[in-house]
């Protein structure tokens, strides 16, 4: 039988010992690695490319949803457990980063070793108090996403804008002036509540109010 190599990345001493005791009680699953950080998570990853990593989400400096994304993409294989203390406000974005798994600390350490062989076997398992939330934030994404009406011109202009666009280019590409380029940003930026260009692409991409290649 194939061992199950398992990389432990927490910023608490004592859940990674307690996470180790757990696991080592199952004799399929090696732990080859514990550590404190999202970027030794990525180090370690890129190294012995575990089969699972069991990922914090709050940790210090780099975190484990950014290390999520990181490993996700450059090492899509790698399955990622999302272990956390509460239901977190970024379970949405880990959930998009590709986890598999999303679960709370709290959970019974025979439900934890079953949820490794789960996602070893292709499965999704989200802990159903998750599972709540994310259901809850998709709808409120959902809803905002409806709410918000831009009209066809706005939605140009934002495109543009995403792609990455000057006001100059924006007031070329459309033939209009960069005079109506600026009266349709400050549209937007009133309709989307967010004060600058930045913020605006961020909340464009985030919610696909606008499409972009």
């Amino acid at each position: 039988m194939d061992m199950i190599r398992i990389l432990i990345a927490d910023d608490h001493t004592m859940v990674r010992e307690g996470l180790r005791k757990l696991l080592q009680t199952d004799e399929s699953i090696e732990i080859i690695a514990e550590v404190g950080d999202g970027q030794g998570a990525i180090n370690v990853a890129r190294k012995e490319k575990p089969d699972v990593i069991l990922m914090d989400i709050n940790m210090p400096g780099t975190n484990g949803l950014v290390a999520t994304q990181i490993i996700k993409k450059e090492m899509p294989a790698i399955k990622i457990i999302a272990i956390t203390i509460y239901e977190d406000e970024e379970v949405v974005e880990m959930v998009k980063a590709g986890v598999s798994a999303y679960i709370l600390k709290d959970v019974a350490g025979s439900e934890l070793i079953s949820t490794i062989h789960k996602v070893m076997a292709g499965e999704v398992v989200i802990h159903p108090r998750v599972a709540k939330r994310l259901i809850k934030e998709l709808v409120r994404s959902e809803n905002t996403k409806n709410d918000i009406k831009l009209t066809r011109r706005e939605k140009d202009v934002l495109t543009l804008l995403v792609k990455g666009s000057s006001n100059k280019n924006i007031a070329e590409i459309m033939f209009i002036s960069e005079k109506t380029v600026k009266n349709h940003l400050t549209s937007i930026f009133r309709k989307l509540g967010v004060k600058d260009r930045t913020q605006a692409a961020v909340y464009a991409l985030k919610t696909n109010i606008v499409e972009v290649d």
